[in-house]
């Protein structure tokens, strides 16, 4: 009979998995070790093995969770437009403010998703019914084209087939790599960027 989960067993997973993600950022995915990750949790590698059956399960349940959790954002913020009756250029607004703010507590996780993704195993799997790295690079497919639906409400007469790819990457661009240069406390905050974009996206630099 398998034995139960504690109450706190998703909170600690959670928790590693901010640690690990913090590992791949500082040492690189390949680099970071299940030792140094264990380390940096302050446990045994052995307890560490108790959440997690190998470095590879940590990265794909961190990739999952953060594509599920911005997937999530898409669907609330659509949500909140209709429930709001916003116009199509203050929901992309919101869509903005939203992913802005939660890669304010998640960086160091975008930054795996964007870099890390390749690491993930190709081989199929029947509980997923795909690849690990295939459901993953589908739902940033997902991402990508419903920001272009967003983009394509609020500036119809901008967006066409010929250059609808070339600006939603534009904006994704702006948001995405934010992890780099963007820190909390610095001297502009997620918020105020996600103002400048969406200043940007209406005005353009002039």
């Amino acid at each position: 009979m398998a034995r139960p989960k504690s109450a706190t067993h998703d909170i600690k997973r959670d928790a590693i998995l901010d640690i690990a993600a913090q590992c791949f950022a500082d040492r690189s995915y390949p680099a970071a070790s299940m030792n140094e990750i264990a380390a940096a949790c302050g446990t045994s590698k052995a307890r560490l093995y108790h959440y997690y059956e190998s470095k590879d399960a940590i990265l794909f349940d961190l990739l999952d969770r953060h594509t599920q959790r911005l997937l999530a954002l898409i669907a609330q913020t659509e949500a909140k437009a209709q429930r709001q009756n916003l116009d199509e250029r203050a929901a992309l607004h919101e869509l903005v403010r939203a992913f802005l703010h939660e890669y304010e507590s998640s960086a160091t996780r975008h930054s795996a998703l964007l870099n890390d993704t390749q690491f993930l195993s190709a081989e199929p799997d029947e509980a997923l019914g795909s690849s690990q790295r295939e459901l993953i690079l589908n739902r940033q497919r997902d991402i990508v084209a419903a920001m272009t639906r967003f983009l394509k409400r609020a500036y119809p007469t901008r967006l066409n087939p010929t250059n609808q790819t070339a600006q939603t990457m534009m904006l994704l661009g702006m948001i995405n790599w934010t992890f780099t240069w963007l820190r909390p406390g610095g001297p502009m905050s997620y918020a105020a960027f996600a103002e400048e974009v969406i200043g940007m996206l209406e005005k353009g630099l002039g």
